[in-house]
C-alpha cells in the first residue's frame, strides 16, 4: 500500500481529486486530498505548504501536485518523508520566481495562443472552454453546482523560497489537450528546469476530472522516467553562460 497526498491547483479545492481518490482506494492505497486556504487573503505560499504538511499522514508519502499546487507541494516536500513527487499539468518554479511571474517567464501566453491557432480556436481565454472542454457533462454540472472556489491574490506575489528542487525523485504528467499549459510548453519547462521528460496522456488541464483512470494508473505505476533533482540555480547559470557564448562567439 502507498499513501498519496493530492494537492490541488489554484482554488485549492480537494474536490478536484474526487474521481481519483476512490480509484486509488479500490486498488488498496491511501489517498488524502488536501484543501488549500485559497480563500484567505492573508495566506501565502508558506501557509499553503503548511496546509499540505498538516494534511499528510505520518510515514512515507507520494506528493502529487496539480498546476499551481507544485509551488506548495515542492515546499512541503522538504518537510515530509516523500518517496517521490508527481507533477500534473504543473507550474515548475524557478528560485525566487512568484506564481504571478511564472506565466511571462515561461511564455505561457504565446504558447497558449499558438496552440489555439493550431486548433482553429480564438486566442482569448475562455474559462469554460479552456478548463472543461473534455470533462464529462455530469462532472461539469457538479462543478457548477459547487460554484467557483475563491482564490486570493496573495500567493501570486510570493517568491518560491527554495534554492533548488527538493531532493526527491520527480515524475510528471501532461495533458496532450491542455489549453492553458500546452503540452509542448510543459515539456520544455520541465526539461529546462528539472531535466525531466514528462509523460503525455490524452486530456486537458483538469486531468483528474477528465481522465481519472489515466491519472490513477500513472500514480500507481512507475509512470515514466523519474528525474533526480538538480540545483536549479546552477542550471540557470549554465543557461546564462550558453546565452553569453551565443551573443559573443
Amino acid at each position: 500500500m502507498r499513501t498519496f497526498v493530492l494537492v490541488p491547483g489554484a482554488g485549492g479545492d480537494q474536490w478536484y481529486w474526487s474521481r481519483v481518490v476512490p480509484l486509488l482506494e479500490r486498488r488498496g492505497h491511501r489517498a488524502v486530498a488536501v484543501t488549500l486556504p485559497t480563500g484567505d487573503e492573508g495566506a501565502g505560499l508558506e501557509e499553503y505548504a503548511a496546509a499540505v504538511v498538516d494534511a499528510a499522514p505520518d510515514g512515507p508519502v507520494t506528493l502529487v501536485a496539480q498546476s499551481m499546487g507544485a509551488y506548495a507541494a515542492s515546499m512541503a516536500a522538504t518537510r515530509l518523508d516523500v518517496v517521490d513527487l508527481v507533477l500534473v499539468n504543473a507550474m515548475v518554479p524557478a528560485p525566487g520566481e512568484t506564481p504571478g511571474e511564472w506565466w511571462d517567464a515561461v511564455g505561457q501566453e504565446d504558447a497558449a495562443a499558438r496552440h489555439a491557432a493550431a486548433e482553429g480556436r480564438p486566442p482569448e481565454f475562455d474559462p469554460m472552454g479552456d478548463f472543461f472542454h473534455d470533462v464529462p457533462a455530469e462532472v461539469v454540472e457538479e462543478a457548477m453546482r459547487r460554484g467557483e472556489p475563491r482564490q486570493a491574490e496573495r500567493p501570486f506575489g510570493d517568491p518560491w523560497p527554495l534554492e533548488r528542487w527538493p531532493e526527491v525523485p520527480t515524475r510528471g504528467l501532461a495533458g496532450a489537450d491542455d489549453r492553458l499549459f500546452p503540452a509542448e510548453l510543459q515539456q520544455r519547462v520541465a526539461r529546462e528546469r528539472l531535466g525531466l521528460a514528462l509523460t503525455v496522456v490524452p486530456g486537458g488541464h483538469l486531468l483528474a476530472l477528465a481522465q481519472p483512470e489515466a491519472v490513477a494508473d500513472f500514480l500507481q505505476g512507475s509512470g515514466g522516467p523519474a528525474a533526480q533533482p538538480r540545483e536549479l540555480a546552477q542550471r540557470e547559470d549554465h543557461l546564462d553562460g550558453d546565452l553569453e557564448e551565443l551573443r559573443d562567439p
